[in-house]
């Protein structure tokens, strides 16, 4: 993955790390039982699971799951639809007008390809998608991603490699792009 980082496991950072993790999740526990209608009560709870205010033009439909929370930031008018899973200890950035499908996931984590040390780290990556971006339903976007400005990533889709701006990108394994 590109611009990978690695965190030890079986360390004070990793054991931080799982702390909030079972942090964040009871938070999206929390966000998940809420009535739909508690507008309020969803925004105060993002506010905690992401650790600062959100903007208030953040749509998020529960239910929604993060790992982490706190590496996750969001431009205006974004909209992300029922049963995303956002992993973003490496980091996410989601800019303005992105709207995200049903049963998205955003994967900053994973492990090393070498079995001699998949048990002994985290890797970890960021994902970055631009501003006017649509990821469809039940899409996968990788560690290390950039979705650029103004594309569409199509349902079912797993991006593994970085989208240019204006493009469609569509399949699983080999992925399909034309430019806008």
């Amino acid at each position: 993955m590109r611009n990978e980082h690695r965190m030890r496991t079986r360390t004070p950072e990793s054991k931080a790390f799982a702390e909030r993790v079972q942090t964040a999740m009871r938070l999206c526990a929390e966000l998940n039982a809420l009535g739909f209608d508690d507008l309020a009560g969803r925004t105060a709870k993002l506010t905690e699971i992401f650790g600062r205010d959100v903007p208030d033009s953040l749509s998020i439909l529960p239910p929604f799951h993060c790992d982490y929370g706190l590496h996750a930031s969001f431009g205006e008018r974004v909209f992300i639809n029922q049963g995303c899973y956002l992993l973003d200890f490496g980091g996410i950035t989601i800019g303005d007008r992105a709207l995200i499908g049903p049963r998205v996931t955003l994967s900053t984590a994973g492990h090393p390809v070498d079995p001699d040390e998949r048990f002994d780290y985290i890797t970890h990556a960021p994902i970055a998608i631009e501003d006017n971006v649509w990821i469809g339903a039940g899409a996968t976007i990788a560690p290390g991603v950039t979705v650029g400005h103004d594309s569409v990533v199509g349902a079912g889709t797993v991006v593994a490699e970085d989208v240019p701006p204006r493009h469609v990108v569509t399949g699983t394994g080999l992925v399909r792009r034309r430019a806008l």
